[in-house]
């Protein structure tokens, strides 16, 4: 069950999601399916990953992707997907992506919760 949560957080993400691009899981997993070309990124805490995540993502917690994108996808054309529980988090850290100068930054609506809901794969450990 998703969390209930407070009404100024949910404020500054309903800003971000004007301003960004999101994709549904359906979508993220097609193009996984047809080998399309990506940088998918958990933007969850350390822990959450650890227990589990989309298959190929790399972990840039919310908390430090900013200070470590640049060193990870110097490319700032890049087809970026960002995930996090329910597409909350994933929203504020594409906005700050994208005033990085970041082109292609898109938030997976629905988060990790909808991709298990659907019974898509998923990969243990770090």
């Amino acid at each position: 069950m998703a969390p209930q949560h407070p009404p100024r957080f949910l404020k500054i993400v309903d800003e971000a999601k004007t301003r960004v691009r999101e994709t549904t899981v359906d979508d993220v997993k097609r193009k996984m399916d047809a080998g399309n070309k990506f940088t998918l990124i958990d933007v969850r805490e350390e822990s959450e990953f650890a227990k589990d995540h989309l298959p190929n993502a790399i972990h840039l917690g919310k908390g430090i992707i900013e200070r470590d994108i640049e060193a990870r996808v110097p490319n700032l054309d890049t087809e970026i997907i960002l995930y996090c529980g329910g597409g909350f988090r994933s929203a504020l850290a594409a906005d700050n992506l994208q005033k990085m100068g970041y082109k292609n930054v898109i938030s997976m609506d629905g988060g990790i919760r909808d991709w298990r809901g659907k019974g898509y794969p998923l990969t243990k450990g770090s």
